[in-house]
């Protein structure tokens, strides 16, 4: 449902019923004021296990966690939710997914209860204007939100959605997508991309699965070159990132994990420092890169 359809479908309702549902909208986005501008996050997530292990990954993301303004809401880009067309997610209680096999059940067993916030799906909804904004009521929260996310927020306090990514479209669009949520970050939305920079699943080296810091020679050189390109503030190699050469290739066979890095660089302001922490390979062909702007 756009905006369109959200008004007229208010108008078609009860004239008290539909100033309240606009009304608390309203009050919704007017009560997000918030005098600073929060901080923009991409997180390298790496495997599930990280969301029960703490490990120096978990500790990074704990430590950013204690550095950052409690956010009012968050919004997550994950590399795990792939549709065709943007969507957000817009139900009330989220479900926790346990998008995976193969690991124990003390993994399976993790919930994590976060509220979500239809009002701010639907401030998104309205607030993006290059793309039509899909609400959804089925998705919930996958791996790659609420693994990382429980760490910073350990009590699963904060109103949390999920935004989509359209496998369709090139990594210009979602580059495009994102600067149209910069407004959120000075109403105490925190917006968090979560995959990794480097993430080749087929070469992983398994006898290093548990070796840090281990890397393939194309998986350092990508990794590399693509910090060179954040801290100097050169996006356009890193939204072209399939012309970069045959370590890139290597490095980002599929778009998904990367994606959300894009989100993430797009919300940089000109003057805005960036810090990367949590940089170190894992199993040869992974890399848990993770940067906080702001």
């Amino acid at each position: 449902m756009n905006r369109k359809q959200f008004l007229a479908a208010a108008a078609a309702l009860p004239l008290a019923g539909a100033a309240v549902k606009l009304s608390g909208l309203n009050k919704f986005i007017d009560g997000l004021n918030n005098s600073a501008t929060m901080p923009v996050l991409f997180l390298g997530h790496g495997s599930p296990m990280n969301a029960i292990e703490d490990n120096e990954f978990v500790q990074g993301f704990k430590r950013v966690g204690t550095e950052i303004e409690k956010p009012t809401a968050i919004l997550v880009i994950s590399a795990h939710w792939e549709t065709r067309g943007t969507y957000v997610t817009a139900m009330e209680n989220p479900t926790t997914i346990h998008d995976f096999g193969g690991f124990p059940q003390a993994l399976f067993d993790v919930q994590y209860p976060a509220p979500g916030s239809p009002e701010l799906a639907h401030a998104v909804q309205d607030l993006v204007k290059g793309t039509e904004v899909h609400l959804d009521d089925k998705w919930g929260l996958d791996h790659g939100s609420w693994s990382v996310v429980k760490h910073l927020y350990p009590k699963a306090d904060v109103p949390i959605i999920q935004m989509s990514i359209d496998y369709s479209q090139p990594a210009a669009y979602h580059y495009a997508l994102a600067k149209e949520l910069a407004a959120l970050r000075k109403k105490g939305v925190l917006i968090i991309g979560s995959g990794n920079n480097v993430h080749n699943l087929r070469m992983v080296s398994w006898q290093h699965l548990n070796t840090v810091g281990f890397a393939f020679d194309w998986a350092t050189e990508a990794n590399e070159k693509m910090k060179e390109y954040i801290r100097d503030r050169n996006h356009q190699p890193l939204i072209d990132f399939d012309k970069q050469g045959k370590a890139w290739q290597m490095a980002i066979p599929t778009p998904e994990h990367y994606l959300p890095m894009i989100y993430a660089l797009a919300l940089q302001d000109k003057n805005e420092d960036l810090t990367i922490f949590n940089d170190a390979a894992v199993a040869g062909a992974l890399t848990m890169t993770s940067f906080k702007i702001g």
